[in-house]
């Protein structure tokens, strides 16, 4: 028996070479179709020279394929997606198209009204620290944004166990591949270099992502979170801060609290509960998340820190987590790399 084929929507973006890059060294299946309607007909290794040369070529309609991986747009990427489900092949979509359950979402968040309210009962949100099992069976999965998901696995543990209240602020910092890889006025290098700024103050777009996860977590609670996003003049890396006031009368030690979010993340092989601040150099290339607790005692408030790259595990390497469990490969295949430092 062959080895599953694999094809990539949209493969001229950064979430999609990022695909095509760990791809084409996984030894459990084969990629055999790119799509792009910008560079349909030439060589992948030709439009991205650092790619090994496989013989790919980049078409403009996907081919045969077990499993797709879109990395489409929002709103673009529903429709692509929709026939690929219907005809019975498996679907990761790194877009939000699938993430949000509650439909106004869509027109409220993304200005768009959503085509397939039956399919976001159906799609499972890939975060397979918290939904590993779901995302076994699926036959459609909602790749986590790259923000929500260094926020989610910084807070979870805390949430889970009842530690803290309701009230969230989530502070994060992103490297301007984020923003990808269409040109705009405020991506521009003269734009970002040697600037820090924060955006979307009025709400970000994954924000109702962030607090639907949250919520899901401790039912019955209804969490009021603050997100800031900011841009850094950096290419990779997310490093996020968040803060919460601990429920009365629920102030761990230090060990306490450190033990806590080691036995949470027990046995999980790309979340690491460090000793030291990190640093988004840290989890450069890798599909790691890196996460630190701390009391703030004056404040009696929790501190969690968390760094991700937010093009690995926060898209294509999280993407590739879900599609080994969607083919019952090990989880950890292709995502073995260790970060690059410095």
């Amino acid at each position: 028996m062959g080895k599953p084929k694999i094809g990539i929507i949209n493969v001229t973006g950064y979430a999609g070479v990022e695909l095509a890059r760990i791809l084409l060294r996984h030894p459990g299946v084969a990629l055999t179709s790119v799509t792009g309607r910008s560079a349909a007909g030439q060589k992948l290794s030709s439009y991205f020279p650092h790619l090994v040369d496989t013989g790919l070529t980049i078409v403009a309609k996907l081919g045969v394929v077990d499993l797709a991986f879109s990395a489409m747009p929002h709103q673009e990427s529903a429709a692509e997606i929709i026939p690929l489900f219907e005809s019975g092949i498996k679907v990761v979509d790194i877009s939000a198209d699938f993430r949000l359950k509650n439909p106004a979402d869509y027109d409220k968040w993304y200005g768009f009204t959503h085509p397939a309210h039956h399919l976001l009962k159906e799609a499972v949100f890939g975060l397979t620290e918290l939904y590993r099992s779901q995302v076994a069976s699926a036959r459609l999965v909602a790749n986590p944004g790259c923000y929500p998901t260094g926020a989610i696995l910084a807070l979870a543990p805390a949430i889970k166990a009842g530690l803290i209240g309701t009230d969230i602020i989530i502070d994060s910092k992103s490297g301007v591949s984020g923003s990808g890889r269409t040109l705009s006025l405020g991506t521009h290098y003269t734009e970002v270099n040697e600037d820090v700024a924060a955006y979307s103050l009025s709400g970000h777009r994954h924000l109702p992502e962030i607090t639907q996860e949250l919520n899901f977590l401790r039912p019955g609670r209804s969490h009021m979170v603050t997100f800031v996003p900011h841009l850094i003049p950096m290419t990779r890396g997310i490093l996020t801060t968040a803060y919460a006031p601990f429920t009365p009368g629920k102030i761990p030690s230090k060990e306490g609290l450190k033990k806590l979010y080691k036995e949470f993340y027990a046995g999980e092989q790309f979340v690491k509960i460090s000793d030291t601040p990190p640093h988004t150099k840290h989890t450069w290339g890798s599909n790691l998340c890196i996460i630190y607790p701390v009391i703030d005692e004056r404040t009696e408030r929790l501190i969690v820190i968390s760094a991700i790259d937010n093009l690995v595990k926060g898209a294509a390497g999280q993407a590739i987590e879900n599609m080994n469990l969607m083919l019952g490969l090990p989880e950890t295949m292709g995502l073995e790399a260790l970060p690059v430092y410095p």
